[in-house]
């Protein structure tokens, strides 16, 4: 990473949640941060709360599967912060029915799908060459064990994080050399208002602060977990402390990646 690569975000879904969780995080810690969704009046609430930790704040409402719209969005936050250093791909959404593939509805499921995958592939696609041009850049997905996990409902949810966990491992495939690191990152289970309506979690007590998520994207923007680029890690289980102990053995066991598992070094996938 170069001493160019400025400490400013790109947090998208950032108007309540987890994205505004994050957002307040990264300014607490000193971050000047872009805020990206889709209704102005949410992030221009955030951007209150993110100027008064003192650093400057940029507002981009756009629809995240719009091209046009992203490219606009990633400009004004390009223009207004100089530059962007990490990007927060977390905006996402959920099907409206808990219930298994064959009840569901399969437009509902590819609106999740498309939402998911598609976003953080155009948002991604805006922000890279800015990136490459300083020489470096982080991108942080916000994943979900739902993409690695066998699950009885929410099926375009699982899929559409299983591919964002591939696209995770491309760029990171890709762009290693070039100075990018890239990082899948499930939050657990936080309490927002999409967790809180799904009858998954009607009877949970427990839930992940939205403070721990924040810290490990805090932690990967200041290039603490560079080494566990193209990895996945889980806020709530992970701290920056345990991941920084248990990175090298991460490494050399070739884990926390998504990959295809083989019966031995006989097989002939291996």
């Amino acid at each position: 990473m170069t001493s160019s690569t400025p400490r400013t975000a790109l947090v998208t879904g950032a108007g309540r949640g987890i994205g505004r969780g994050v957002a307040l995080g990264l300014a607490a810690a000193g971050y000047a941060v872009g805020l990206v969704g889709r209704t102005r009046s949410h992030l221009d609430a955030v951007a209150e709360e993110v100027a008064a930790h003192g650093v400057p704040v940029t507002v981009a409402a756009a629809d995240l599967v719009d091209v046009t719209a992203v490219a606009d969005a990633v400009a004004r936050v390009e223009a207004g912060l100089g530059g962007i250093g990490l990007l927060v791909n977390n905006a996402g959404v959920l099907e409206r029915a808990e219930v298994p593939f064959g009840d569901d509805d399969v437009d509902d499921m590819w609106r999740v799908v498309e939402t998911n995958v598609r976003g953080p592939m155009l948002v991604t696609h805006a922000v890279l060459p800015g990136m490459l041009s300083r020489g470096g850049g982080r991108v942080l997905n916000v994943n979900s064990g739902s993409g690695h996990n066998r699950g009885t409902s929410y099926t375009g949810y699982g899929i559409s994080k299983g591919a964002l966990a591939r696209f995770t491992t491309l760029l990171d495939a890709q762009y290693r050399e070039r100075g990018i690191r890239v990082l899948d990152l499930a939050p657990g289970v936080v309490a927002t208002d999409m967790t809180s309506g799904m009858p998954l979690h009607a009877e949970r007590t427990q839930w992940t602060p939205v403070e721990d998520v924040a810290e490990l994207v805090r932690a990967f923007g200041d290039g603490e977990l560079d080494e566990l680029s193209g990895r996945f890690v889980r806020a709530g289980a992970d701290t920056v402390a345990s991941l920084r102990a248990a990175a090298a053995r991460i490494v050399e066991q070739d884990v926390r990646r998504l990959s295809l598992s083989t019966f031995g070094p006989d097989d002939p996938l291996a």
